[in-house]
């Protein structure tokens, strides 16, 4: 470790606008000072570099708190602990161009990557165009002065890396149909042709964020005590598909092709409940790429439900 990194004891954190001579200090406990350390060392950064795009993100979202709010220490720190320290450092690794982060971040994430896509796309060939692109955006090919910059050095650690890329993935699937549609020849008017609106870019009004934190609460408490637990199972506590099955004593298929369809029928009652609610198809399609973390929504306590061994489905043969 080189003498300019930070050792237990005197680590600081500065904001991204002022490095060094007009940070803050902040003084994190030895423990935590040693965790930050171990993350980066796993994760091919160094100290300094993780502390200074944690200090980056602290001041960008000051710390959890209302604007004009000040952080005491003890805020800070609560912060930074919440962050998912490791997914953070292993992004800002990739995006510096570590090949040993790259390494990591493949093996964890081309998988599941290829398998949002294709679900996202509906079509296994079109999936594996839509993430090879990524991959390629997120390696950050395009260089600016010389420095590499990869959209992964906008990932805050504020909510799971994969949960992160799998909205990246969407957004990026609804950005080449908007130029899909542009550069489409238009219809002749009056032939009923004519396209729908554009999706706007905007981010979602107050009103639309709580008309779409009810509907999809009303859609999740329709369902079964059974459909709660899978949801719980793979989105929130991210239990292999394996896993629940065992768990479960069904086969991994019937986990997979249930998962599959309760996805597919949640996507089709938000949009319901969306519409109903006086939203345009468009619109609703639009809504439902907002980042979970702007909805007043406590997932884990809405799907909440009776524990797997009241369910019938362990009762079904494992073969089914």
């Amino acid at each position: 470790m080189d003498a300019a990194t930070p050792q237990p004891g005197n680590l600081t954190l500065a904001t991204e606008a002022a490095p060094a001579l007009l940070a803050i200090p902040v003084a994190l406990p030895t423990d935590f000072q040693a965790e930050l350390q171990t993350i980066a060392i796993e994760h091919s950064l160094t100290a300094a570099e993780l502390t200074h795009a944690l200090s980056a993100i602290g001041a960008k979202h000051n710390f959890g708190l209302p604007p004009g709010a000040s952080a005491a220490p003890a805020q800070q720190e609560k912060f930074f602990r919440a962050l998912q320290l490791a997914d953070l450092a292993l992004a800002q690794a990739c995006a510096l161009g570590r090949e040993p982060a790259w390494q990591q971040f493949l093996t964890r994430f081309r998988a599941p990557l290829r398998q949002a896509a294709i679900a996202i796309t509906g079509s296994s060939s079109l999936g594996e165009d839509l993430a090879d692109s990524l991959y390629a955006e997120l390696f950050g090919l395009s260089e600016r002065g010389g420095e590499r910059r990869s959209p992964l050095a906008s990932y805050s650690g504020r909510g799971s890396l994969m949960g992160w890329l799998r909205t990246t993935l969407a957004q990026r699937h609804v950005d080449h149909h908007r130029k899909t549609w542009r550069e489409s020849p238009l219809p002749e008017p009056g032939t009923g042709l004519e396209p729908a609106a554009t999706i706007s870019s905007t981010a979602a009004e107050p009103a639309q964020l709580t008309h779409l934190t009810q509907s999809l609460e009303q859609v999740l408490q329709q369902l079964s005590p059974e459909d709660r637990f899978l949801l719980a199972s793979y989105f929130l506590d991210q239990h292999t598909l394996l896993e629940i099955a065992r768990l479960l004593r069904v086969s991994e298929a019937t986990i997979s092709r249930k998962l599959k369809r309760l996805t597919t029928d949640i996507h089709k009652q938000l949009l319901k409940q969306l519409q109903a609610g006086g939203l345009s198809r468009r619109a609703a399609e639009e809504a439902m790429f907002t980042d979970p973390r702007d909805l007043t929504l406590n997932l884990r306590t809405l799907l909440q439900s009776s524990p797997p061994a009241a369910f019938p489905i362990q009762q079904r043969n494992p073969a089914s």
